[in-house]
């Protein structure tokens, strides 16, 4: 129970800096804070009090530091100006689309690692997956999107150029998506295999008459994942700034249209919401990583 407590304040001690970060970053922007948070929105002194009130402008930075906190604990993330809407109705609307692609490509990312680090033992097809791997994790993802939807798109006309129209859009970005985490955790469950197969509890298998595969499979295997849990956690955060970008080369819906929307219009209150969303997702996803860390090895809920 300490060790789940510690990491859990640990995760609120890493989405307060993020907060701090993003609101110290709208305080050094140039020129007013009004005028930041307003962006390119209409520009009216009825708006300009309503921003002022909002966010507290006309009282001591302690209690607008403090008041912005307070908001963002309450699920408060501010009104976009621009769109004249609720910071987190708009989020609400798009977080959706981007969490789906980023899940489905995690699933794919960590069944296709799985599938290789056990099947490719023999030296030869080690090589060429130790190879492909290697250019999968070298290659920005847009280009593999590119590249998947000339093919299979353009030239075969298996899904769809653009969209988010059922399944059959969703399968070659998260496949774009997927590839380069799969190289990545592919490479560690191999390695984590290599190791835990020396390991006397797999000789002491094999002694017993076990066969290699299921040496391989019931136990080496559950040793070779810790340290491809905590990547997870980690690579679903890469995963979702990935989503991003992914979102606008297969024209999708999501929070990367919104968060390019944002930037590009000076639209700060999503602008700073994208930021914490981000940061309470990496903050989630690590510490259930953490936690499955404990589930899998007894030997670390004891220590």
């Amino acid at each position: 129970m300490k060790a789940v407590l510690r990491r859990v304040a640990t995760g609120v001690v890493v989405l307060w800096a993020a907060a701090t970060a993003a609101y110290l970053a709208l305080l050094a922007a140039p020129g007013d804070t009004v005028d930041s948070i307003v962006g390119d929105g209409a520009d009216t002194p009825l708006i300009r009090s309503q921003i002022i009130t909002e966010w507290g402008l006309d009282r001591p930075a302690v209690v607008q530091y403090a008041d912005y906190l307070w908001r963002l604990a309450h699920g408060d993330l501010g009104r976009s100006y621009l769109l004249q809407r609720p910071v987190r109705d708009i989020i609400g609307e798009q977080v959706w689309p981007t969490l789906k692609l980023a899940l489905f490509a995690a699933l794919l990312g960590v069944v296709l690692a799985l599938i290789l680090a056990v099947t490719t033992r023999r030296p030869w097809a080690r090589r060429v997956s130790s190879t492909t791997e290697l250019v999968l994790v070298s290659t920005p993802p847009f280009l593999i999107g590119i590249v998947l939807l000339s093919v299979f798109s353009f030239r075969f006309g298996l899904f769809p150029v653009a969209g988010d129209r059922g399944f059959a859009a969703l399968i070659l970005p998260a496949v774009t998506l997927a590839l380069p985490i799969a190289g990545v955790l592919t490479q560690v469950l191999r390695e984590g295999l290599d190791r835990a197969l020396d390991e006397p509890f797999a000789v002491t298998a094999r002694s017993r008459g076990l066969r290699e595969s299921a040496v391989l499979v019931r136990h080496a295997l559950r040793h070779a994942l810790l340290p491809a849990v905590t990547l997870t956690g980690w690579l679903f955060g890469i995963l979702l700034g990935g989503a991003v970008i992914i979102e606008q080369v297969f024209g999708r819906p999501g929070l990367g249209q919104v968060t390019l929307q944002a930037v590009n219009a000076k639209d700060m209150p999503v602008v700073l919401a994208v930021v914490v969303l981000s940061a309470a997702v990496y903050v989630v996803l690590n510490t259930a990583a953490d936690l499955a860390y404990l589930l899998i090895d007894p030997r670390l809920r004891r220590s």
